[in-house]
């Protein structure tokens, strides 16, 4: 029995027109869209609230914690919201969890002024640089996880965690699981390139979140029940449940987002074929940075990552052959015949228009979700 979920973070443009991430946006601004959205009882215990009082619902403000000295937060630097679905035996279930949630958070938005667009890089800063500098207190939490040190990374970027696990798997099939899924990542993240634009203009590759963050942040994580289960990794592949819900999740965390929601249906079923497969040997426990670099910049327009991804494509298929779930690679066959994803369109939009803003107008809009 396989299980799944989606978390999606959201990016804006406020009233104004411009990108509304921490430069331009105070945490009121996000949470009074918070307030407004429901929230669904039976989500819980199988969400994660979290400390800090933030995870509460569907939806949450991404962003960064500042201390004092000690662990209340006296102050969250928002960079979006993120949307997160319940845990679905089914994807369909999940994708349409999903767009009713984007629905619901779009509409609400809408009353506030903001309107969301597909980002997964700040197409403006290159760094974010906390304001004070941390203190001794928030300097030593940091320290703790790898992920912590590079948080700094992900206020940044924008992405998805595609969630699947597996019932009655050992940690030690889970954990060969995320190496794989480690391993064959360069390969497969090109299918949700989406960020071609860096310090105000267009880059000149495809994906400037893979670039600047696969290898300093995870591709993969898998979540176990026990300390000793954890395997020591820089960045991490492993570590412990937070809630019991977890146990046995794996995360695949280096996709782009998509704002077409049937992208992320084939590619859970990729990681689905990915997992029934037995041909695939490649394994690996910390992304391969350089190589996540290249197909950031070429993506299939380099003859490697297209042949290994078009192998990695045709043993999910057929491991899937009797699984309905089959059908929703076709996209991403359909992207791969062309060599060409949502990132093109992106790029082609932005040297019709002329402004990031505009482009990115175009962006949920052109997929049917707005």
């Amino acid at each position: 029995m396989f299980y799944f979920g989606i978390e999606h973070e959201v990016a804006f443009l406020n009233r104004e027109g411009e990108f509304a991430d921490f430069t331009r946006t105070k945490y009121a601004d996000f949470n009074q869209i918070i307030e407004k959205l429901p929230i669904y009882s039976s989500d819980y215990p199988q969400l994660r609230i979290g400390g800090g009082g933030i995870r509460t619902k569907r939806w949450y403000i991404e962003g960064f914690e500042r201390y004092a000295d000690s662990k209340e937060v006296t102050e969250y630097i928002p960079k979006g919201i993120e949307i997160r679905t319940t845990i679905h035996s089914d994807i369909h279930r999940a994708v349409t969890e999903l767009t009713e949630s984007f629905r619901l958070l779009r509409n609400v938005a809408a009353e506030f002024g903001f309107s969301p667009v597909l980002v997964s890089f700040n197409p403006y800063h290159a760094v974010f640089e906390p304001e004070p500098p941390l203190n001794e207190y928030e300097l030593r939490w940091r320290q703790a996880t790898p992920e912590r040190q590079t948080e700094n990374i992900a206020m940044l970027t924008y992405g998805p965690d595609l969630n699947i696990s597996v019932a009655g798997k050992s940690s030690e099939h889970v954990i060969d699981i995320g190496r794989k899924l480690t391993y064959y990542s360069p390969y497969i993240v090109p299918f949700s390139y989406s960020s071609p634009f860096y310090q105000g203009g267009l880059w000149e590759g495809l994906s400037v979140r893979t670039f600047m963050r696969t290898g300093k942040r995870p591709a993969v994580m898998v979540y176990l029940e026990k300390p000793k289960q954890l395997i020591n990794s820089v960045p991490s592949l492993t570590r412990i449940a937070r809630v019991p819900a977890e146990v046995g999740r794996i995360e695949f965390k280096a996709f782009d987002s998509c704002d077409d929601f049937s992208i992320y249906a084939g590619l859970l079923a990729l990681l689905k074929g990915l997992v029934l497969d037995q041909s695939l040997l490649g394994r690996g426990i910390i992304p391969d940075a350089a190589l996540h670099q290249l197909s950031a910049q070429q993506g299939f327009g380099n003859e490697d990552i297209f042949v290994t991804a078009t192998k990695v494509l045709q043993a999910a298929e057929v491991a899937l052959v009797l699984d309905p779930d089959v059908d929703l690679l076709q996209p991403l066959k359909v992207m791969l015949v062309k060599r060409e994803t949502r990132v093109h369109e992106l790029i082609e939009v932005f040297k019709k228009v002329g402004s990031i803003e505009e482009t990115l107008r175009y962006s949920y809009l052109l997929r049917g979700q707005i």
